[in-house]
């Protein structure tokens, strides 16, 4: 009886580029040519949910990483160069940064390593809580149109941070540069003298070194594989005080976007209606045969109660009484929208910000513990002074909508009144009168606000600039124009009077002619450059302890994905090694590589490179388990793709030599125990490859039992497996075919198995079709080609279910 039992089966109507299981639940991801992001449940292959691609975020994803508690799913993408995180229960993007070189390879890995000082942190960590209120959620009326983020996702970002116990994201490129992201976000290492191009990497959970696969250009020019080892001692030396300044940083990287997208909401709540006073007031300049100025004309209105021709016309003909009325209304609305955002999410955030900077200035004193890690105090100061100045610019904001609102009240109420009488309209006993004082206001609303500014124009296309707020939610370089008076303020005059307070590193500096935005850019640009001096700092510790050529390949075909080429790496928690499995086909067909190195690089380690002879592994048991009756006992398989299943195991993919098609695929698992028994040594001579030296590598024949299964009607090629789950899913060369497997079972010969095989049988015909249909799609849910996520019957699945499934599955996670 076959090994394995398949679950599902699907033709995928696009090739596949990279798939990767979830290390907590029955979920796979995959990303396909189309750039679109698909999350599939282990039963029947049924799909939870897809992100498709975006102008915005990019059409060309190149890597797929988990983060290892499985809640949040990290993928690259190479057109724009940005790395994602992606909430894994609602399918919303909560994260990205821009990274130097295109993404070609990711792992993301979590220490395990324990000490009496971390698990104080640990206990601790949440201190900010009893001092910080909770920062309130961004308000649901303000959707994000022109931002990838959508509505209400303060707490999801502020869950950003996960657990405590620091996990890292390492992402490698094609330049030879790597990165490591602390928390996913907080890029704690950048490296950027890995020699070559990155295809695989794995971090030790133990921090004390990171194992890279590299593609080296050979002396005559052809693509050399090679295995580096990189000593990242600083990194699990201070593993204490990293893990506190990287999550102190996590912090401030996850304020800083919550900050972000409280300005965003902001300016989607000041609405464009409020320049139409501006606009109509220009137009009326250009059109008037009149050389009195507007100020002029609408101050004899306020005294005389008259008016010119043109500006009745302007007032009854193009601003309307309705019109008035809506205008009024709708700055009322957005500036009190904009007030209660800058009370509640700004201060609060920037109060939170200084809070964390504050705490990370305390540990820059600490000089012995967090000098080494390239922490810079005065760089801190500069930050904190940055955040300062933006707390006074959002004051300062408060302040002008104060102002205004005061003034556009006091302002329509009286034209109002006025355009009632125009058109001879009944005025309401309350609105007819006005005191002196009100009169007087008004006069200094308009003897401020509408008077021409021939520069304005120039730099604006409008002589007037009635509304002051929209001014500081301009993404732009430019003065405000129309900087706050200060006249007659006594604490500016004190200052500028004080000779010792004027130029205080104890006071904030306002940039009183600023944006808000440009003063929010100012102050990341200060807390981006504070943050990277730990990353070059820690970066330039690391040193190659291990080079190692392992053998050259011929160019690799543009139509196989390489994240799906070998070498495959894994990383052994409990005995702290490194593995890597390896083919070389040019020289030994049938047999499989492992490279064994411990994750500290100076400690030696036996039997560092054996083989496995993939030669006569399954002969006997073909014939013993109903294979082919013309099964010969020298049939020699070799290998198109190996990745581990835990420790202990590898499962791969084989294939028969041609002209022995009729043997099929086969996916199986290898136990590792037996390969590394070999007693024999190998001695490696660093002046050659080691496919120049294979000959002398040590051997291991292998023959399985039932730890195998043919997989008829279909051309495998890779697979993906998850030991924790227990799960397999193999992909066919043609990058559209998968089957999953639950691999701790056996096959039942029931119903379900029948229905199983009769698809399997009728694999042929359903290639022929999908190559006929091309990209169009036909998930076998009953969604017709152009069904998007809204439509179909897998669409009315409520969200609710999905999320109610996906949190089910907490009760059959391993810890």
């Amino acid at each position: 009886m076959p090994a394995f039992r398949q679950v599902g089966e699907k033709q995928l109507p696009n090739p596949v580029l990279c798939m990767a299981w979830s290390p907590k639940r029955d979920l796979i991801a995959l990303a396909n040519t189309s750039g679109e992001l698909l999350l599939h449940r282990l039963a029947n292959f049924h799909r939870v949910w897809s992100l498709p691609a975006t102008e915005h975020t990019g059409k060309e994803i190149t890597a797929l990483a988990w983060r290892p508690d499985g809640k949040i799913l990290a993928f690259a993408l190479g057109d724009t160069k940005q790395v994602v995180l992606c909430d894994v229960e609602k399918a919303e993007i909560l994260h990205l940064f821009t990274v130097e070189n295109a993404v070609s390879c990711m792992t993301w890995m979590e220490v395990v390593e324990e000490s009496s000082v971390l698990s104080s942190f640990y206990n601790s960590e949440d201190e900010s809580k009893l001092f910080l209120p909770k920062l309130p959620a961004l308000p649901k009326s303000y959707s994000t149109t022109s931002n990838i983020f959508s509505e209400e996702k303060s707490d999801e970002i502020m869950n950003l941070l996960g657990d405590v116990r620091l996990n890292i994201l390492v992402v490698g490129g094609a330049s030879g540069c790597v990165e490591l992201y602390a928390y996913g976000m907080y890029r704690i290492a950048t490296l950027d003298k890995v020699p070559g191009s990155c295809r695989s990497l794995s971090l030790s959970t133990d921090l004390k070194s990171l194992s890279v696969i590299t593609e080296v250009r050979s002396v005559d020019n052809n693509p050399e594989i090679c295995y580096v080892q990189l000593d990242t001692g600083l990194l699990s030396d201070c593993l204490p005080e990293v893990t506190r300044m990287a999550r102190k940083f996590s912090h401030i990287s996850t304020l800083l976007q919550y900050l972000r997208l409280s300005l965003t909401c902001m300016c989607e709540a000041w609405e464009e209606i409020l320049m139409q006073m501006d606009l109509r007031l220009t137009k009326f300049v250009q059109e008037k045969n009149t050389n009195t100025q507007v100020q002029d004309e609408f101050l004899e209105l306020l005294l005389w109660g008259q008016s010119s021709p043109e500006l009745q016309a302007l007032l009854m003909n193009q601003l309307t009484v309705k019109g008035l009325k809506k205008l009024g209304q709708s700055i009322e609305s957005s500036y009190s929208s904009i007030q209660k955002l800058v009370i509640s999410h700004l201060q609060s955030g920037s109060e939170a910000l200084l809070y964390h900077l504050s705490e990370v200035r305390g540990m820059c004193l600490w000089k012995h513990k967090f000098e080494p890690l390239g922490l810079n105090a005065a760089a801190i100061e500069d930050a904190i002074t940055a955040v300062g100045s933006f707390s006074l610019k959002a004051n300062e904001l408060l302040q002008v909508i104060d102002k205004s609102m005061k003034n556009f009240k006091a302002f329509f109420r009286w034209l109002y009144v006025a355009m009632l009488r125009m058109c001879e309209e009944h005025v309401p006993p309350e609105l007819n009168k006005m005191t002196q004082k009100d009169i007087s206001f008004v006069a200094d609303f308009l003897s401020e606000h509408f008077s021409e500014n021939e520069e304005l124009f120039d730099r604006k296309g409008k002589y007037f600039n009635v509304e002051r707020v929209g001014q500081y939610l301009k993404d732009e370089d430019d003065d405000l124009v129309s900087p706050p008076n200060t006249k007659g303020n006594q604490w500016l005059k004190f200052l500028q009077e004080s000779s010792h307070l004027k130029e205080s590193p104890l006071l904030f500096p306002s940039y009183p002619n600023k944006s808000l935005h440009f003063v929010k850019r100012m102050m990341e640009g200060v807390i981006e450059g504070c943050l990277q001096n730990p990353a070059e700092v820690i970066g330039k510790s690391v040193k190659q302890a291990i080079f190692m050529p392992l053998y050259t390949v011929p160019e690799s075909s543009e139509n196989t994905p390489r994240l799906f080429e070998l070498p495959s790496q894994w990383n052994d928690k409990k005995a702290n090694m490194h593995y890597v499995v390896f083919t070389m086909p040019e020289g030994s067909p049938s047999k499989l590589y492992m490279l064994r190195r411990a994750t500290d690089p100076y400690r030696p380690v036996a039997n560092s490179v054996v083989s496995v002879d993939l030669g006569n592994i399954l002969s006997a048991g073909l014939q013993h388990n109903g294979g082919p009756a013309d099964a010969q006992p020298d049939c020699v398989y070799s290998c198109l793709d190996a990745r581990f299943y835990d420790d202990e195991m590898l499962t791969v993919v084989l294939c028969a030599p041609e002209g022995e098609e009729d043997r099929g695929r086969v996916l199986a698992q290898l136990p590792l125990g037996s390969a590394h028994s070999c007693q024999n040594e190998f001695n490696w001579d660093p002046a050659l490859r080691l496919d120049q030296q294979s000959g002398s590598v040590p051997s291991q024949a292998l023959v399985l039992e039932n730890q195998w299964r043919i997989l008829e009607n279909m051309k495998a090629q890779f697979v993906a497996v998850n030991g924790i789950r227990k799960v397999a899913c193999v992909l066919s060369a043609n990058l559209r075919h998968v089957r999953m497997f639950e691999m701790d079972v056996e096959d039942e010969e029931d119903e379900e198995g029948g229905d199983s095989q009769k698809a399997s049988a009728d694999q042929d015909v359903l290639e022929a079709s999908m190559n006929s249909q091309g990209d169009r799609e036909d998930d076998g849910d009953g969604r017709g080609p152009d069904s998007g996520p809204e439509s179909g019957a897998e669409a009315k699945e409520p969200m609710e279910d999905v999320e109610t499934h996906l949190e089910s599955q907490e009760e059959l996670e391993l810890v």
